[in-house]
C-alpha cells in the first residue's frame, strides 16, 4: 500500500490541474473543469481515510494528464468568442480601470 500523499502534494495538483482547466480557449469546456476540479479536491479534503485519500489522488493525477491534452486539443481548435466571454472582459477592463484610479488617489493622498 503506497502512503497517503502530502497536503503539500494535494495543494500542488490542485494548482497544476486549476492551471490546466484555465488553459482551455472554449468557456464552458474551462468553467465545466473548473468547477469539477474544485470539486473532486472538496471531496479529497473531506476525506479522512488514508486509503481512499489514495485513491482519489491516484484519480486525479490521471485526471489531471485528461485535462492538459483536452486543453491542448481544445486551443487547436478554438472557436469563436461567446458573448459572456466579451461580457466578462469587458467587466474586468472596468474593474481594473477603477482599481488603477483608486490606486492613484491613494498615492496622491500620501
Amino acid at each position: 500500500m503506497a502512503p497517503p500523499p502530502t497536503s503539500q502534494a494535494i495543494k500542488s495538483l490542485y494548482h497544476n490541474m486549476l492551471r490546466s482547466s484555465q488553459s482551455f480557449s472554449s468557456y464552458n469546456f474551462r468553467e465545466y473543469f473548473i468547477r469539477r476540479t474544485k470539486d473532486s479536491f472538496r471531496e479529497m479534503q473531506a476525506e479522512s481515510d488514508p486509503t481512499r485519500l489514495s485513491t482519489l489522488y491516484a484519480a486525479a493525477q490521471r485526471e489531471s494528464g485528461v485535462i492538459r491534452r483536452s486543453a491542448i486539443v481544445n486551443q487547436l481548435y478554438r472557436g469563436p468568442k461567446l458573448a459572456v466571454e466579451l461580457q466578462d472582459k469587458e467587466v474586468e477592463a472596468r474593474e481594473m480601470e477603477g482599481h488603477a484610479l483608486e490606486t492613484g488617489l491613494e498615492r496622491g493622498n500620501n
